[in-house]
């Protein structure tokens, strides 16, 4: 039912996309791209190099302009960093798509980034725990998540297998649904189409 159409899984940092995105690309037989590993193959830095020496306001450049090159192409499972909903001119690529956002709570995120070093948004010096960055963060980007045409609540149980297949049938319902108000939609047009005449004018 995807035809071919590009998902775009967006979500904070440590929500699991790369794992999940690698799992929707084998059971949909789509491709998979990281945008935080293409960033690093064109500028030849690792993304914590970038932000060091160029800034981050570079790195957003770097991430428009490889998001912009992906969204010309078909099937493709792209797993985008966590910053990317910032940037108006990239919902116009993402929206190519199909936007899924995995939402994880700040404590599992917590638990799952508390020992990484190579998320340089987090390491600045002189800043907020852990917690309190993650939950600003949070705060920032969560209206901007909320857009997302998929909303997949992930639970600290779920198993990143599980939560795929839980997107895929997300995904269909959706589908189904777009599909049944299309069908309508035509159906309602074939019985009372459109007559200009029967307008009133002023």
């Amino acid at each position: 039912m995807l035809q071919g159409v590009n998902l775009y899984l967006i979500g904070m940092m440590g929500a699991g996309k790369t794992t999940i995105g690698h799992l929707l690309a084998a059971k949909l037989g789509y491709q998979f791209f990281d945008t935080d590993t293409l960033i690093e193959q064109v500028a030849g830095q690792s993304v914590t190099q970038i932000f060091a020496e160029s800034g981050e306001a570079a790195f957003r450049q770097l991430e428009t302009q490889v998001l912009a090159e992906l969204s010309p192409y078909t099937r493709l499972a792209i797993a985008t960093g966590g910053g990317i909903v910032l940037k108006r001119e990239n919902w116009g690529y993402l929206r190519h798509g199909i936007v899924v956002w995995f939402d994880v709570s700040i404590e599992q995120l917590c638990d799952r980034l508390q020992n990484d070093q190579t998320r340089p948004i987090l390491s600045r010096p002189g800043e907020e725990d852990l917690a309190t960055r993650l939950k600003m963060l949070s705060e920032q980007r969560q209206p901007l998540y909320a857009q997302a045409d998929i909303h997949i609540a992930v639970l600290p149980n779920d198993s990143p297998d599980a939560i795929a297949e839980r997107t895929i049938a997300t995904i269909a319902q959706s589908c189904e649904k777009k599909l049944a108000a299309t069908k309508a939609l035509d159906r309602f047009n074939r019985e009372a189409p459109y007559h200009a005449q029967d307008q009133i004018s002023d």
